[in-house]
């Protein structure tokens, strides 16, 4: 008796079940992988090809630091002109940094409590042209009663 070879199941099925490919659109800036204990942020080293100094160093005192290409491969670079930070994953103007999580905790703490205290601000001055003869505003409050109301 002959044996005839045949092809497995699977690989019959395997066309069938595969979804079909969808084209999307390319992504502006890559999302780095995340660390455990780090944020990332994309910081603007140059508008319209003139360098700025100045948002890139305060950037750098902020505690942000530039992340070394090696370390995230996942990015794709195409290799450009003459960098500053020529190790580093820059991407149109941008160059990507990291920075501890309790720093950006911190700072999103301090701006808080400055946005708070100028509100604050705003209120006492507000309020101090108030009149008990003519308010500016009631202060509005609602209560939930539960059972027989009176």
């Amino acid at each position: 008796m002959a044996t005839i070879e045949r092809t497995s199941r699977d690989l019959d099925k395997r066309e069938m079940t595969e979804r079909p490919k969808r084209w999307a659109p390319p992504q502006l800036l890559p999302d780095p992988t995340p660390e455990p204990g780090y944020a990332f942020r994309w910081i603007r080293l140059s508008t319209l090809n003139a360098p700025d100094a100045l948002n890139i160093s305060s950037k750098f005192r902020e505690g942000w630091e530039p992340v070394k290409a090696s370390e995230h491969p996942e990015i794709p670079l195409v290799p450009g002109s003459a960098s500053r930070f020529p190790d580093s994953v820059e991407v149109g103007g941008l160059l990507l940094c990291k920075t501890p999580a309790e720093f950006v905790d911190q700072r999103d703490a301090h701006y808080r409590q400055l946005a708070s205290s100028q509100m604050e601000s705003v209120d006492n001055s507000f309020m101090r042209e108030n009149d008990p003869r003519m308010p500016l505003f009631k202060e509005r409050s609602s209560k939930v009663t539960f059972g027989k109301g009176t």
